[in-house]
């Protein structure tokens, strides 16, 4: 790589810093405002060169920048921003865009960038999907919690597990708000039912795009058919996350990936309980925790496993426990399947 530097991404601009191996010349600067027009012309100094090679970490930004550098014929590699920032060592001096750049491009100059993958454009577009539901399905949750703490607070009687799932509970939940709230009360309400039909509305047309999408990727198929509790959404999202070719060693690390390991700090053999690391994608992971709560079924093929840490534990307990296992599980087929995973059914 005759040439290689880095980009440090952000809204306003992207700092450059890139050195012609050959010549020994550093280049240094930024690319104001930060969007493709301004990045695809400046890239235009590299056309016709195929031994450029620029590293930038994966935060927001990071996708428009890898497509790019693609279109470009330049190599993009996309690094972890956890494992590039301990990379750099003691903090010494103030940590600017310059030194990030800097940074970067040392590291991918010297081999030693920790290296994140970089998905194909259609698994990217289900990415993308997925964070929405998982967005709305947030939401949602909210906007049911504020009903009924708007019936608590005014000292309304408590309403019932199904108020908001059927058309006869929606009517009783009106009667009530009548009956119980105040005018204000009764506004907050029909405002949270407004909204959740609109959610709940927007929510069914992507469930049925995403229902599509794990029809047609071959590891969504496969996953959905041979896991318990993994439906259309869970394999598309196993595999938009966990699929490809090498992308795991071991399934432990696509557990450590998925964020559903246990963490524990201590100091001289003390320390607080563990706890959920909580890193990697939220989607995949509320995901394999529902798929997991499956498991309290007297059909499910683990639920003996699943009753005995319930009994032990509790309820929560027992799901994380089937999530993982289910992570382990769709890791080792998925590696099987390779980059077919990813292609078309």
């Amino acid at each position: 790589m005759p040439i290689v530097g880095g980009l440090d991404i952000h809204r306003k601009q992207l700092t450059f810093d890139y050195l012609d191996t050959v010549t020994g010349e550093v280049k240094r600067g930024q690319i104001a405002p930060a969007d493709r027009e301004h990045l695809r012309a400046w890239l235009a100094r590299f056309a016709g060169r195929g031994d450029v090679a620029f590293a930038m970490e994966g935060c927001t930004g990071w996708r428009y920048l890898a497509e790019e550098l693609a279109a470009a014929g330049i190599a993009a590699h996309l690094a972890e921003p956890a494992d590039t920032a301990a990379a750099r060592g003691r903090k010494r001096h103030a940590k600017t865009d310059k030194t990030d750049s800097r940074h970067l491009r040392t590291l991918l100059a010297e081999g030693r960038l920790p290296e994140c993958w970089i998905p194909p454009a259609h698994i990217l577009e289900y990415r993308a999907l997925l964070e929405l539901y998982h967005d709305l399905r947030t939401e949602h949750t909210a906007w049911v919690q504020r009903v009924h703490a708007v019936f608590f607070h005014q000292g309304a009687p408590r309403l019932g597990e199904g108020a908001l799932r059927t058309g006869q509970g929606l009517a009783a939940l009106r009667a009530a708000a009548a009956a119980h709230l105040s005018p204000a009360g009764q506004l907050q309400v029909a405002t949270a039912l407004d909204i959740l039909a609109a959610l709940e509305a927007r929510m069914d047309i992507l469930r049925k795009q995403l229902r599509a999408a794990a029809r047609q990727l071959t590891g969504a198929k496969v996953l959905a058919a041979r896991l318990y509790g993994a439906g259309p959404v869970t394999a598309l999202a196993l595999t938009c996350w966990l699929g490809g070719a090498g992308r795991f060693s071991s399934s432990r690390k696509a557990v450590r990936f998925t964020g559903l390991d246990i963490t524990v700090w201590s100091s001289d053999r003390k320390g607080p309980p563990g706890r959920l690391s909580r890193q990697g994608p939220p989607v995949l992971r509320w995901a394999v925790y529902e798929a997991g709560k499956t498991h309290a079924r007297a059909s499910a093929p683990d639920h003996g496993y699943y009753a005995a840490v319930k009994d032990r534990k509790n309820s929560k307990r027992a799901a994380l426990s089937e999530a993982r296992k289910i992570v382990r599980q769709a890791c080792h087929i998925l590696t099987e399947l390779g980059d077919d995973a990813l292609t078309a059914a």
